[in-house]
């Protein structure tokens, strides 16, 4: 049986018969959700929530009121075949937010773990969101971009298309994000630029005082020393080769489009 009889339906929500409800689920007044969908147990839709076809939520999920999950990309080349949004569990998804599923046949946006998304902005086809992020209100996350885990994303943040951004950044408010960021780092500005370690984030998230020390040097040597970029990856190596600093190497020499190194 598609729905589950422990789950609650509004009367007025319109639940697609083929669509998949899990133990537990609660849908709100007036929501909608298409065919093709699945939703896991203890999940939760406020009223007016619309989930689009070939959408796959998780569970202990809470979505609010006026989110569209599942939206047709917004992209040109756009032809209509089947593609995906995923979304793992425990993510909180605020008012008036949209994600679009992916671009491409059979490709997908996929969102991870225990998100908490703000209100009113937008997560474009084909992105990656990792686990345990914030993302602030009216931020845009376009096409093909890239958010490591427990990276903060502050309010009003675009992030361009094909960007990555890396473990536990954080970036400040209104800053337009238009190279890949590096993982650890704080970044503001209206073009984005690098302005030190995310301290605050690094000791929320556990971090020793000694893993920090090795980041502060990391840091040093790959904004402040002047070498060549090689050059100075190979010196953190070197120097500092510690869990944190090696994953800060391979994410710069991963880029494809270039860290935001100023």
């Amino acid at each position: 049986m598609p729905v589950d009889p422990s789950s609650q339906i509004a009367p007025t929500a319109r639940v697609h018969p083929d669509a998949v409800i899990g133990p537990g689920v609660v849908i709100g007044e007036f929501a909608i959700v298409e065919q093709d969908v699945i939703i896991g147990a203890e999940t939760r839709l406020e009223p007016y929530v619309y989930v689009k076809r070939w959408t796959m939520l998780g569970e202990r999920n809470e979505i609010s009121a006026g989110t569209v999950l599942g939206t047709d990309p917004l992209d040109k080349g756009f032809t209509g075949e089947r593609s995906y949004l995923k979304i793992g569990n425990g993510n909180k998804i605020r008012e008036h937010y949209t994600i679009s599923r992916g671009t491409a046949p059979e490709s997908e946006t996929v969102i991870g773990d225990e998100n908490y998304i703000m209100t009113s902005g937008h997560i474009a086809h084909n992105c990656k969101i990792g686990d345990r992020t914030v993302i602030a209100s009216c931020a845009l996350v376009a096409g093909y971009a890239e958010v490591e885990s427990d990276a903060f994303i502050s309010g009003g943040v675009v992030i361009h298309q094909y960007s990555k951004v890396g473990r536990l950044a954080m970036i400040g408010g209104n800053t337009r994000v238009n190279s890949d960021v590096a993982p650890f780092f704080l970044y503001s500005g209206f073009n984005v630029a690098v302005k030190g370690l995310n301290l605050v984030g690094l000791r929320r998230a556990g971090f020793h005082a000694a893993e920090i020390t090795a980041l502060k040097t990391a840091y040093k040597i790959l904004f402040k020393s002047g070498l060549k970029l090689e050059e100075a990856l190979q010196r953190i190596e070197a120097e500092v080769p510690t869990m944190q600093t090696l994953h800060l190497v391979r994410f710069v020499r991963e880029s494809k489009r270039g860290i935001c190194r100023e």
